[in-house]
């Protein structure tokens, strides 16, 4: 809470806090502050207080007056983009493009909003478990093997050679060859000629946009989805096309109206465990995706980030489809050690070459010390007995976190599974979101998982972090102050 001292004013203090937040883009551009009622009972001030903070924010050209409306968060690179002479009008962040489409709202370019969740993984308002995170807990992720397989690289005279080179553009030699005999193991048939290592999975997705798309075309992603894939997408100047994801699959008969009203290239789609839902594709809608894939000669990007947190025979429509029309995409970022930035991507034989250049323009290679080290946990097992562990933590962590989020009052808008929920508060959870990060909580709010961000009371949370009951009392407080 906000304190009264010498050496700065309640409203130097409330307004500094605004800032930040505007700046780290916890607050969004066009987001709505809170009323100035609201706020000075959130903040324990005056309503005279908080019109001088929301003052110096319009000041500073950070937040915007709407007449009868309130204060809202100005979006700056738009501003910009507007006063600039002879713009050139383009799908963008800023300016949303409507994507008419047979029988389905319309659909809009990602808004720069997006870009929160992304400085909201960098952001660490307290040391208390953060319900909005994206990975698992560090102590989880510690695994002995890491350093130690380094450490014996880096005593190897064949390093002090490869040490002084770039290394091979593909990717490690021996990490490419254990990544493909774990692949074969989910029966996606592939070789290691036909994989790519990466600076973690969102490389991998980088790198296939890059090669598969030029500006303009449309991509379906699913929605809800990541929203970092929608503003990736968006600020490559694709046509971003949201497709509804339900239990079994992506709702087909939109992507069918897509197709033939716009002949998409591309569809991003995570298979199992996606995120936020959780849900993992079924058999039939995945072979129904595939004709349509077919039918209209569209790719298929399979983003398969949580493959360690989920069974080996969950479906994959990289080894349904045999690695023909399907790109996969894989990391361990949330298993292992997510500032190793190890990724990767498998690919038709036929694309290979031409995905290899889109990587050699951006990074030329990837770091094979870590990949070197990383290949010898995967090779002698540790990585696999290190995910079997975590596994079994997170169904323990999932079974508690579920029945404090049943107990506060809040229902689920998919079946637990996997690493997040997807719950319903019954509140606009953006609002809520900036209430509880007053009191040093992240969460993760459903707008930042759709294409537009609109109001939901939907949320995203971390089964491993959500298993404190003194955060989902004080989230029960929070919320019913605000009904």
């Amino acid at each position: 809470m906000l304190t009264r001292t010498p050496a700065q004013s309640l409203t130097d203090q409330l307004a500094g806090r605004f800032v930040e937040r505007i700046r780290s883009r916890l607050l969004a551009p066009g987001a709505r502050l809170p009323s100035v009622r609201e706020c000075a009972r959130q903040q324990g001030v005056s309503p005279h207080t908080v019109v001088a903070a929301y003052d110096q924010l319009v000041a500073q050209g950070l937040v915007e007056a709407r007449r009868q409306r309130g204060f809202f968060v100005r979006d700056a690179a738009a501003d910009m983009a507007s006063n600039r002479p002879h713009a050139r009008a383009s799908p963008s962040l800023h300016a949303p493009e409507k994507i008419a489409t047979a029988g389905h709202r319309p659909a809009y370019a990602a808004p720069s909003h997006a870009t929160a969740l992304i400085r909201g993984m960098f952001h660490h308002p307290s040391d208390r478990p953060q319900p909005g995170s994206g990975v698992l807990p560090l102590e989880w992720l510690d695994l002995p093997a890491l350093p130690a397989a380094v450490r014996r690289v880096t005593a190897s005279a064949a390093w002090a050679r490869e040490a002084r080179s770039y290394g091979e553009p593909m990717g490690d030699a021996g990490l490419r060859a254990v990544l493909a005999h774990r692949l074969r193991g989910l029966q996606i048939p592939v070789t290691e000629a036909q994989i790519l290592t990466t600076v973690g999975a969102t490389h991998a997705l980088d790198i296939v946009s890059r090669t598969l798309l030029k500006a303009g075309d449309p991509v379906m992603v699913e929605e809800p989805g990541w929203s970092v894939e929608f503003a990736r997408l968006d600020a490559l100047g694709m046509r971003v096309l949201p497709v509804p994801r339900r239990a079994d699959g992506p709702d087909l008969a939109v992507m069918a109206r897509y197709c033939e009203a716009h002949a998409p290239r591309l569809f991003v789609s995570v298979s199992v465990f996606h995120n936020p839902t959780g849900y993992c594709l079924a058999p039939g809608s995945a072979h129904r995706l595939l004709q349509l894939a077919q039918r209209h000669d569209f790719h298929i990007v399979e983003d398969d980030t949580y493959s360690h947190l989920a069974a080996p025979h969950a479906v994959r429509l990289a080894a349904l489809d045999g690695l023909e029309r399907t790109l996969y995409v894989g990391g361990f970022a949330k298993i292992l050690a997510p500032n190793w930035r190890v990724g990767f991507l498998a690919a038709p034989g036929a694309l290979v070459e031409r995905l290899l250049d889109t990587k050699l323009l951006a990074t030329l290679t990837t770091p094979s010390l870590l990949e070197k080290a990383l290949a010898l946990c995967i090779d002698q097992g540790q990585l696999r007995r290190h995910a079997e562990r975590v596994r079994q933590r997170l169904d323990a962590a999932r079974t508690r976190s579920v029945k404090l989020a049943l107990a506060a009052g809040c229902t689920f808008a998919a079946e637990p599974a996997g690493m997040f929920g997807w719950v319903d508060t019954g509140v606009d959870t953006d609002r809520l979101a900036q209430r509880m990060l007053d009191e040093g909580t992240l969460l993760a709010p459903g707008a930042l998982f759709h294409a537009s961000r609109q109001p939901s009371t939907l949320m995203r949370i971390n089964f491993a972090s959500t298993q404190d009951a003194a955060f989902w009392k004080r989230f029960e407080q929070l919320r019913d102050a605000m009904r």
